[in-house]
Parts: C-alpha cells; sequence; structure tokens
C-alpha cells in the first residue's frame, strides 16, 4: 500500500492492518475528506460506536456548543473504551489524541476535497437534508463568511502540515495518513481479510 504510516512508542501496540483492530479511532482529515463516511464506515466494520462530532458541537438552528461544554462531551466519549470520533477541533484534539490507539489521517489533495464538498452542500441544500441535529444548510450559510467552503480554504494548509507531522510523532498513537481514496479502499479490504 502507498500509505505513510506512523507509530507510537509510548506502549501502546502499533496497527498496522494485521493485529487485531483498535478500540478506539480518531479520524482526521482536510475539510470534505469524507471523515464522517469514513468513521461511519469503520464503526460498522470494528463493531464500535460511532461519535458524530457534528452532533455533539452543533445545537438546532446552528447554534455552537460552548467550547467547554465541548470538551465536556469529548472527553464522556473518550473515556469509553471503544469509540470512533470522525474530526477532532482544536479546542479539544488533546482529548481524543491522548487515548486513541489509531489516527486515520486523509490527506486528499484539494481538487479532490473541495470538491466534494461542493457536490455535499449543494446537494443537502437542495434536498433540504438535516444535518447537525436538525440543521439544514441554506445558500445563505454557504455564501456567509462562516460558510464550511470558506473553512475549507482557511483550515486546509494547517489540517495538513498537522497530519503530516503526526506520522513522525513519538508520542503520537498509531498514524496511517492516506492520500487517495483507492488507499483507504485498499486498507478497509484488507482489514476485512486480517481481522
Amino acid at each position: 500500500m502507498a500509505y505513510t504510516a506512523g507509530h507510537a512508542d509510548r506502549g501502546r501496540r502499533p496497527y498496522n492492518g494485521m493485529s487485531a483492530p483498535p478500540a478506539r479511532i480518531l479520524v482526521y482529515g482536510v475539510t470534505g475528506a469524507g471523515k464522517t463516511t469514513l468513521a461511519r464506515r469503520i464503526g460498522e466494520r470494528f463493531g464500535l460506536p460511532w461519535h458524530s462530532v457534528d452532533d455533539l458541537t452543533w445545537e438546532p438552528g446552528w447554534v455552537q456548543v460552548p467550547v467547554e461544554v465541548q470538551r465536556a462531551r469529548i472527553a464522556a466519549v473518550c473515556a469509553q473504551e471503544r469509540w470512533v470520533l470522525d474530526h477532532a477541533y482544536g479546542a479539544w484534539l488533546d482529548l481524543p489524541l491522548s487515548r486513541a490507539d489509531l489516527v486515520i489521517g486523509l490527506d486528499f489533495p484539494r481538487w479532490l476535497s473541495l470538491g466534494r464538498l461542493v457536490r455535499r452542500t449543494v446537494v443537502r441544500m437542495v434536498r433540504r437534508e438535516r444535518v447537525c441535529n436538525g440543521n439544514v444548510e441554506s445558500l445563505r450559510v454557504t455564501l456567509s463568511r462562516e460558510s464550511i467552503i470558506v473553512w475549507h480554504f482557511q483550515s486546509f494548509a494547517r489540517k495538513r502540515q498537522r497530519m503530516r507531522a503526526w506520522t513522525a510523532d513519538p508520542y503520537m498513537p498509531a498514524v496511517l495518513l492516506f492520500r487517495r481514496p483507492s488507499e483507504v479502499e485498499a486498507w478497509l479490504e484488507h482489514s476485512l481479510k486480517t481481522s
């Protein structure tokens, strides 16, 4: 496989796709990479409880949960023995990283992640799909400064740099960094055969 792997040296068993599945997994990546979809699939594949970060951090009406409440909610999830989280905001990134057995990084190119994000946003607007505790994406929100598309441009380089640094950090949990969706699919297929 062509992905980059980094392994921890903190007494945790490194995960290389060959041993027993990890019990606590953080899926991290650039905005629009497909973190939520992958986290859900991993949860189903390994029988792990999947937690949607957006549902934990947004209330109806697009009201963001205060940071201290976000930290409390995420701490409660991370205190459990088994979980999959589909993202980690900077304000509480330390919580899942301190407990995760495995971090999966989606380091996809901008053209791919942005294309997915725009397509997803348009489909949700047209279909009036409810997300994040019943919220609906609108053209007004999409064109605002708080737009998730604007956030993609603001956060892309930082998230990419962070993931790449993790692969070389000996204090991190095991890290699998995927550069293409085909690598993710190959890893999932390999996991099916070895667990």
